[in-house]
């Protein structure tokens, strides 16, 4: 028998088919979807759901989200207030540039690297960005850790320079909320 505890490729290749215990809430998820789908719950649709679950989760295979296993209430806090003001301004500072006399208001797309390695807070850095008025992901470099954002109004460096800081805030704060020690290390 191998290190793998499987004795033949063939036994290790059903294994795989098999549902591991951090893939159930996904399986959940999906099975919910195919039941919303089919407008009814029944013993068919649930049966089926989870066959088809269980092929989506195998043919469109995602890496699992490594997290740090930490949350920090205080942070989280400063984070979510944080979102909402941001969120409220940005709002204004749009609605006045859609209303306002003149020419449209300069775009950039700008690169703001990371320093986080971590592809759960890169992806909800870009979350929360996107979701802020003004700003939009256009492309992520996963492996170097660099978002491209498309940013309205930055007819000077001032502006694009402070957008990366701010991106760059929004990292720290979420890296301090659910980062790791070494990411928090490198913060410092």
């Amino acid at each position: 028998m191998s290190d793998t505890g499987f004795s033949t490729p063939r036994a290790a290749r059903r294994a795989e088919w098999g549902v591991r215990l951090h893939e159930l809430p996904l399986l959940v998820g999906l099975v919910l979807l195919w039941t919303m789908l089919w407008h009814e719950i029944s013993l068919l649709s649930v049966v089926s759901g989870i066959v088809v679950a269980v092929v989506v989760m195998r043919v469109f295979y995602l890496p699992p989200v490594e997290l740090a296993g930490r949350f920090n209430p205080w942070y989280a806090l400063l984070y979510l207030g944080y979102f909402l003001w941001h969120l409220a301004l940005a709002s204004w500072q749009v609605a006045w540039l859609a209303v306002r006399p003149g020419p449209p208001p300069p775009c950039s797309v700008i690169a703001v690297r990371l320093r986080t390695r971590s592809d759960f807070i890169l992806t909800m850095v870009g979350l929360t960005t996107s979701l802020i008025p003004g700003s939009l992901v256009a492309e992520v470099d996963r492996f170097r850790s660099i978002l491209y954002l498309h940013v309205l109004n930055t007819p000077t460096q001032k502006e694009i320079t402070a957008m990366r800081r701010e991106a760059r805030r929004i990292e720290r704060l979420l890296v301090m909320t659910v980062g790791s020690r070494e990411e928090m290390r490198e913060l410092r």
